[in-house]
């Protein structure tokens, strides 16, 4: 093997290792409100209310969603910045 192979493959490492903690920390935000907000915490969330409703059962039907699509668009984000910090950029090898 070449110095430039074990580059690429120390990169591309790098850049699953990167994306695996990406993941993680996006699982342990969705768990947490999946679970903890709709269903651990909810009887502590519901003495607090947003938009009439109570809390926990706002975050059980419309909060946890919410989170969820917010967590689709922070992972979009991140990626496009890994993959150019990595070079794997899917608009770099498209002209102009």
């Amino acid at each position: 093997m070449t110095q430039s192979s074990d580059d690429q493959i120390e990169r591309e490492r790098s850049y699953w290792q990167a994306n695996l903690a990406l993941l993680a920390k996006l699982l342990a935000v969705w768990f947490t409100v999946s679970f903890g907000a709709s269903i651990l915490w909810v009887d502590w969330l519901d003495q607090f209310s947003l938009f009439g409703f109570k809390l926990g059962f706002w975050f059980a039907q419309q909060g946890a969603i919410l989170v969820f699509v917010g967590l689709i668009f922070v992972y979009t984000w991140r990626m496009q910045a890994l993959d150019r910090k990595f070079g794997v950029d899917d608009n770099a090898d498209k002209p102009s």
